[in-house]
């Protein structure tokens, strides 16, 4: 399984911001799929997951009311739709994939991760 997740780049307080990851699997429908992020000397973090057919999501409480994760299994793609941007959330996001077809949280569950695009939002 490969993830190519782009999109990021800089902009300003306020703004929104779509990432987009391209998932490279055999079945994309056998995967949950989520989105992290981690700022410069911080620990990566949870940010939205989402279920194998798309009917559940979860965010984390920072996230909620401003991303809104989607996926498009004809495009076998999982997006972040980020409104509201505020220069805390700049960080490096990663998309990753997990067996577990259930939308979740925990880090040590994904086992496919792509290689980040950087987000920065500048006051």
């Amino acid at each position: 399984v490969q993830l190519q997740a782009s999109g990021g780049g800089l902009v300003q307080a306020g703004d929104s911001l779509r990432l987009s990851c391209v998932v490279s699997a055999r079945t994309f429908m056998d995967y949950g799929l989520g989105w992290f992020r981690q700022a410069a000397g911080k620990k990566r973090e949870f940010v939205a997951g989402i279920n194998y057919d798309g009917s559940h999501t979860i965010y984390a409480e920072a996230m909620k009311g401003r991303f809104s994760i989607s996926k498009d299994n004809a495009k076998n793609t999982v997006d972040l739709q980020m409104r509201s941007l505020e220069p805390e959330d700049t960080a490096v996001y990663y998309c990753a994939a997990s067996i577990m077809r259930i939308a979740q949280g925990t880090e040590e569950y994904y086992s496919y991760w792509g290689q980040g695009t950087q987000v920065t939002v500048s006051s």
